[in-house]
């Protein structure tokens, strides 16, 4: 039962359309805890802290945040996996592209595979920069994120990969969040306004939430 719901495309955008909600979920609380830099290093030090100390003492420390990276990892796997699929059916569904394209689609729908490898890419080098500290610039610190953070975007191509990715990211929700409505169901005539409405207004507070801290850091207002 399970394989054959999987092997539809139907399945398959139902995978997208889920996993795509877990990680949207993720990126407005990890938004939320970001925007803590501008209250000081205390303060965004000791929200990285308990982070790691979520649900002691039932939970051994960072149990919790270990959880949340598995799933994470599973969603962002099943989600690049659904999409991979479903490009390579309509490819061979189409094999030779069309004359014309579609007046009416918009631009984040046309880049949105482009906008997922961006992303896919992206995810890679930041837990490599603010993670493990593998390609971090200026020393990485444990336990300092509050510095980390500062030295990544004290960097012009740091500054240049967030931004980036971030403006990526908020064309892949505008039109990601629709057509997960659409696939939940939740779509109708008198609904898709709104729905679309709610996806303007997500892509652009996530995409501007993020993107003020290396703005943040240029302008010297994070030091």
């Amino acid at each position: 039962m399970t394989r054959t719901v999987w092997d539809s495309s139907v399945g398959k955008k139902t995978v997208m359309a889920v996993s795509g909600l877990i990680m949207l979920l993720y990126l407005v609380v990890h938004m939320l805890g970001n925007l803590k830099i501008f209250f000081g290093s205390g303060e965004f030090n000791h929200y990285a802290h308990w982070l790691r100390t979520l649900g002691e003492p039932f939970l051994h420390y960072e149990w919790a945040l270990w959880i949340i990276r598995v799933v994470l990892v599973v969603a962002v796997v099943a989600h690049a996996t659904a999409a991979y699929q479903l490009s390579r059916r309509d490819i061979r569904a189409r094999p030779s592209k069309y004359v014309h394209k579609k007046p009416r689609s918009s631009y984040a729908t046309r880049t949105m595979r482009w906008g997922g490898i961006i992303l896919g890419l992206f995810i890679v080098w930041h837990i490599l920069d603010l993670t493990t500290g593998t390609v971090h610039p200026g020393g990485f610190q444990s336990g300092h994120p509050y510095q980390n953070v500062i030295d990544t975007f004290s960097t012009w191509y740091g500054d240049v990969i967030y931004i980036v990715a971030m403006l990526a990211l908020g064309l892949h929700i505008r039109h990601g969040f629709w057509s997960a409505a659409q696939t939940m169901g939740a779509g109708s005539r008198t609904r898709d306004r709104a729905l679309k409405t709610i996806a303007d207004v997500l892509a652009l507070v996530l995409t501007v939430g993020f993107i003020s801290v290396p703005v943040g850091v240029m302008t010297g207002l994070v030091s």
